[in-house]
């Protein structure tokens, strides 16, 4: 592969210092720019994950020969030869042509932004030598050939797989950046602009590349007259330091009138440094690549393109729009781009903190409508502490022929609260549908059986109170703390109005929730036998209605008949007194005051 030394290595010229390659930019202003209000925003910002910014030329800003692969399109347009370079600066009169007709796009679009052409220049210096890389610029905006960069297979570059079917950089397999501004195919998509007023926008065109240019560099509200912002811009087209003082480096001398012979001063050289030979504009010759779609990196014997197979004519070109119909399979047609994508299923899914949500399910679609296969789409959790995907909140898939794509695994984080996670094509945030995730709290423990400590018989005489009662919670056999439940005393199977009660000052409850404690028991409410004698029953009830039934025995009191008995207060208001002359019955052995046997054993009563 041949080299074009570096970058960075035609940045300077007679009289140029390496110092502006390492100005700060927190003291050099961009341009005088009245005062303003950035809040229109225009296209959203590029995502973190855009494939502009990562690395998709050559490292230390070196330029490989750009390649085309095999049925790129681009062939010489009807254009004739540009008729020169500008005097003051050096640049060829077409490309310069098209960055001030970028600046003045940009003024009345995004008129907030104030990006000034010399800043697109700059860019399109540092990326193709404004379009010298393709054998030069037509008069048309073309240039003599494509160009192309190398493919983006994740070894010696970024790894970005194909996002455009090979519209624009002829590789299905793998994408390149492309034409004077060498931007990648999905970032195109994203900010694609028409700088000719034709209707096309075409990156292999330097008028509409330079429109797009702008468009990207004032995307997300960023105000090019504030230095903070054009670092932002500019990092965001390739986040290399080095990239951005080369860029503003030539900026800088299209603002002061130079860039007409131009010598070579390596990227980082103190101030002072060696001064190299002007690198000229040097024709591309491409060389034959080993497979169809991917170009060989590393080849330096020119050769001839012997595209093989051969690109049929009049297909690929520039500017052509998807055929309608699809992938059919035929050579030369386009696979269809997808442009949206459409949200399937619920928008809104639910899940408890620390369990998965149910599957996200979208469809990628082409403008008018129909399914793309083959689609990357991205789901993102956007914020903290929310949900998340088995390695983090981003996950990645492709869509299936019907161009439905549905992705698993999305789990509740401990927070409870309303997330959103959104899918879109790749990071193109303008073709974003959003689910929104809800995590609740997590229900209360649940027991799978209840149980009375101890197992004497819980009996008391009238008036009296019973033994204490501790029950347990277990579930798989462990207590259990935090398990609600009531407790309710029934005659029959209804709930008793009369009987033993709950001591609670002078109300006479027979209903009480409890709750266990941190060892899964808990000690009941003192329960109280009243004057009625007779058989009860003591129904502990959890809420997912595990339930326990212990059985309360009331006697009279000592000297009091024995039998079922109404209570006597109920004509006399004086207690419950047996009848005169009875026979005194003996005293129930007392159980009150007894505490459960440490040998005792776990039973339902």
């Amino acid at each position: 592969m041949k080299i074009l030394r570096t970058r960075a290595a035609s940045v300077s010229r007679q009289g140029l210092c390496t110092a502006l390659l390492v100005a700060s930019l927190t003291t050099a202003a961009v341009g005088a720019s009245p005062p303003h209000n950035a809040a229109d925003a225009g296209d959203p910002a590029p995502g973190p994950g855009n494939p502009q910014r990562l690395p998709h030329g050559s490292p230390n800003l070196a330029l490989p020969d750009l390649v085309p692969p095999p049925g790129t399109p681009g062939a010489p347009g009807p254009g004739t030869p540009d008729g020169g370079p500008d005097k003051a600066t050096g640049i060829p009169a077409t490309a310069l042509a098209a960055y001030k007709n970028a600046e003045k796009i940009a003024k009345e679009q995004w008129p907030d932004c104030h990006v000034p052409w010399e800043l697109i220049a700059g860019i399109g210096k540092v990326e193709s030598d404004h379009g010298g890389m393709g054998g030069g610029l037509r008069t048309d905006g073309s240039s003599a050939k494509p160009i192309i960069g190398p493919p983006l297979t994740g070894e010696k570059f970024a790894l970005v797989r194909d996002t455009d079917g090979g519209r624009y950089d002829g590789d299905r397999q793998f994408d390149h950046a492309v034409g004077p501004m060498q931007f990648i195919p999905s970032t195109w998509q994203a900010y694609a602009a028409d700088g000719r007023g034709t209707g096309q926008k075409d990156p292999n065109n330097i008028f509409d590349a330079a429109a797009g240019t702008a468009r990207y560099l004032c995307a997300g509200g960023l105000d090019l007259s504030k230095p903070a912002d054009v670092e932002k811009a500019v990092l965001r087209y390739n986040s290399s330091r080095d990239y951005l003082n080369t860029v503003l480096a030539w900026m800088r001398t299209y603002q002061n009138g130079g860039g007409g012979a131009v010598s070579d001063v390596p990227v980082g050289s103190p101030p002072g440094g060696t001064t190299l030979p002007t690198i000229p504009t040097v024709p591309t010759v491409p060389t034959v690549p080993t497979t169809p779609s991917r170009p060989t990196p590393g080849n330096t014997t020119p050769s001839t393109p012997k595209p093989n197979p051969k690109p049929k004519p009049d297909q690929n070109k520039p500017g052509d729009k998807d055929k309608p119909g699809g992938d059919k399979g035929k050579p030369g047609d386009h696979k269809p781009t997808a442009s949206r994508l459409e949200r399937r299923g619920d928008k809104e899914l639910t899940a408890e903190a620390g369990q998965k949500f149910g599957p996200l399910t979208v469809r990628a679609l082409t403008a008018d409508g129909k399914p793309v296969t083959g689609t990357r789409v991205q789901f993102e959790v956007i914020g903290d502490d929310g949900p998340s995907f088995p390695n983090g909140p981003i996950i990645t898939a492709a869509t299936g022929k019907d161009g439905l794509v549905t992705v698993k695994g999305l789990t509740a984080g401990n927070t409870p609260g309303t997330y959103t996670v959104r899918a879109t094509i790749g990071d193109r945030s303008s073709t974003h549908v959003d689910f929104t995730a809800v995590v609740t709290k997590p229900k209360p423990p649940q027991a799978d059986k209840i149980v009375r400590i101890g197992n004497t018989p819980l009996s008391a005489n009238a008036g009296d109170p019973f033994d204490p009662i501790t029950i347990e919670a277990d579930a798989d056999g462990e207590p259990l703390a935090n398990v609600k439940f009531t407790a309710t005393v029934l005659e029959g199977d209804k709930a008793a109005k009369t009987g033993p009660y709950f001591k609670d000052g002078d109300k006479r409850p027979r209903t009480w929730t409890f709750t266990t404690g941190d060892d899964g028991r808990v000690d009941l409410k003192t329960l109280v036998a009243d004057g009625r004698k007779g058989t009860f029953t003591l129904l502990l009830t959890t809420e997912n209605d595990v339930r326990l039934s212990l059985k309360l025995i009331v006697t009279p009191k000592p000297g009091e008949p024995s039998g079922s008995g109404t209570p006597s207060d109920k004509s006399t208001g004086k207690g419950d007194k047996g009848a005169k002359g009875a026979p005194k019955k003996a005293p129930a052995t007392p159980s009150a005051g007894s505490s459960p046997s440490p040998k005792a054993t776990r039973t339902k009563g």
